[in-house]
């Protein structure tokens, strides 16, 4: 069961040095948008820049905590997505080793086909003897409009696709880092330097306590508009708004005077602040949070059917995440949270 950290595990969070910390610097492109489908929004994009190979091939990808398997476009892809994206020549790579084993994955908007191998990874430090994708086929007009070339999952081993050991947990296994964990700031601004921080927390980032997740309830002027009597939430930097059940997002888009298309015409100094409770804590995201002004103002909040046998799920996304400095404490198999400063 999830719960509130102590104040001894706060305090410990907070002497950790980073001294020893993997800082990968992000770059953030705002209000991307999939010019085919404009239903599936990326409002607001953070990727990293990886190497693979040597000598290395640079990469730019999601670091995305809703996945767990490392993969980039390969000169064996033919799909325009490919086409128009970095890909990954095993013949200019010394440390490249092929394996019989094939790779399928499916994201909510978008999916790729490929093969997996083996080679150096290089992401803050080198990781020799990485099991990666290769995609031979991308169909989605999705990816095709993306900033990225290919996608860095953060999450457990246990939902990779075909097995394949995670970076992240590859360079755990080799001791490459000192702790069991890493952290995220996401900035709205590219000047402010967002980060994934492999084995390290800065408190830098953010102010006050920090708390464990577990939610119990979503209220917007004091009233339960979700996830009344508690339910499910994961924090998630692969998904860029506030995913939710699609009746319940609805309502929120009613309230807030957003239309089918993201849009909302009600200005943000007329709305109030959304309030995720959880573990008794108030996290309030105010209507500059979670309405993202482009050309129009655009809702931060998009339906998401989610199968699920344990109830309502909601997705924390970048939209939140922006707001909250978030400690992925794998060690202690739990998510923290803190006001970023």
């Amino acid at each position: 069961m999830a719960r509130t950290a102590g104040e001894g595990d706060r305090a410990a969070a907070k002497n950790k040095n980073p001294d020893n910390a993997l800082p990968q610097k992000l770059l953030y492109t705002p209000r991307f948008r999939n010019k085919i489908s404009p239903g599936h929004l990326i409002i607001d994009s953070y990727f990293g820049t990886i190497s693979i190979g040597t000598p290395p091939q640079e990469f730019t990808v999601i670091f995305d905590t809703g996945s767990s398997n490392l993969w980039v476009p390969s000169t064996y892809c033919s799909s325009l997505a490919c086409s128009d994206h970095n890909r990954f020549n095993p013949e200019d790579s010394s440390t490249y080793e092929a394996t019989s084993e094939s790779i399928s994955i499916t994201y909510g908007t978008g999916s790729m086909t490929g093969v997996l191998r083996y080679n150096t990874v290089r992401v803050s430090i080198e990781d020799t003897n990485q099991i990666f994708g290769l995609s031979e086929s991308e169909p989605s007009s999705f990816l095709y409009y993306a900033p990225f070339d290919g996608i860095l999952g953060l999450a457990y081993p246990s939902i990779s696709s075909s097995g394949a050991t995670p970076v992240f947990d590859n360079i755990w296994d080799q001791g490459l880092v000192s702790q069991d964990l890493f952290s995220v700031y996401l900035s709205s601004d590219d000047e402010s330097g967002s980060m994934v921080i492999f084995s390290g927390i800065d408190s830098s980032y953010y102010s006050g306590s920090l708390y464990d997740i577990a939610m119990d309830g979503i209220t917007m002027n004091g009233e339960s508009i979700a996830c009344s009597g508690g339910c499910q939430a994961i924090v998630d930097t692969g998904t860029s708004l506030l995913a939710g059940p699609p009746s319940a997002i609805d309502n929120i888009q009613s309230y807030i005077g957003a239309s089918e298309d993201y849009s909302s015409e009600v200005g943000r100094t007329c709305l109030p602040d959304i309030v995720f409770t959880i573990n008794g804590v108030e996290f309030h995201l105010s209507p500059s949070a979670y309405i993202l002004e482009d050309d129009s103002c655009i809702s931060g909040f998009e339906g998401m059917d989610l199968d699920t046998s344990s109830g309502e799920l909601w997705i924390l996304g970048d939209v939140f995440i922006r707001q909250y400095f978030t400690i992925f404490d794998r060690a202690n198999n739990q998510i923290c949270l803190a006001p970023v400063a």
